[in-house]
């Protein structure tokens, strides 16, 4: 009896052992939503088909030519329905019960614009998933030294119906580079990051580094006086003035300590009398 077993455990054990077949992996929903546009380069997998599996470029048009099919529309459609496109085309009387995977290799058809104050401005392709503020800025070549601290990224509103309809996202390139804006800034499709020439403001009076400074928006008279370095041993915190022009014309106001600084001023620290 055991002897008639062996053969049909062997057969049995063989069976558990060898690989099932090979399905698509799950993507994650964010991927799978994509909608691919012209120039996008894709990885497209097709299971037991070796000949068939490579990387496709999206032309112009937005078609890719592929084995057996010729060329197949991808432009304007997600990763999803390009991928169901595809396999039903194959299914068509050339494979029997493809299964298909679709990646984007290369996003080409997604750019973000840098401008203003850094070394290269420039149209940027997002070749990868997602791009962050930070890296758009590294790849523009960083930002000169006469750039603001301030950075603005200019973005339609979802479901815009005028080119007008926009919102400015305004960082601190500072508080961004040292990971204290709470949050990574992740840009999209079509954005605009400028980086403004930045506006200045003086120091003078007794100040132990008085000279020209870079203004933050929101800047207060005592902020300003701590970038010169504080006051000097004979500097006074009170009849702070601000030289500005108003009106077409300079004219000396006294400040407080809370006062915002405008681009411009020369804030003047007196010599204290006692």
């Amino acid at each position: 009896m055991a002897m008639h077993l062996a053969p049909l455990l062997l057969i049995l054990a063989g069976l558990q052992q060898a690989p099932a077949p090979s399905q698509p992996a799950a993507r994650d929903p964010v991927t799978a939503s994509y909608v691919i546009g012209p120039q996008d380069q894709l990885s497209i997998t097709v299971y037991d088909e070796p000949d068939l599996t490579n990387r496709y470029r999206v032309d112009d048009a937005g078609f890719i030519s592929f084995p057996l099919i010729s060329r197949i529309e991808a432009a304007g459609l997600t990763i999803a329905e390009f991928a169901d496109s595809l396999r039903a085309t194959l299914a068509n009387g050339y494979i029997r019960n493809p299964q298909v995977r679709v990646d984007i290799e290369q996003y080409r058809s997604r750019s973000v614009v840098v401008t203003g104050a850094v070394r290269a401005p420039q149209k940027l392709t997002m070749t990868g998933n997602s791009m962050t503020l930070l890296e758009a800025l590294a790849l523009a070549g960083s930002p000169t030294a006469d750039a603001s601290n301030e950075v603005i990224v200019t973005r339609r509103r979802p479901n815009a119906a005028k080119p007008e309809d926009v919102e400015e996202i305004r960082v601190n390139r500072r508080d961004l580079e040292l990971g204290r804006t709470g949050r990574e800034v992740v840009l999209r499709d079509g954005d605009i990051v400028n980086v403004p020439t930045a506006q200045r403001f003086y120091v003078d009076g007794h100040v132990r580094n008085p000279g020209p400074f870079v203004l933050d928006p929101g800047m207060t008279v005592q902020q300003a006086i701590a970038l010169a370095g504080g006051l000097s041993d004979r500097g006074s915190d009170r009849g702070i003035l601000a030289r500005r022009l108003v009106k077409g014309k300079m004219a000396d106001i006294e400040v407080k300590l809370d006062d915002q600084v405008l681009a411009g001023d020369t804030i003047v620290v007196r010599q204290r009398f006692f």
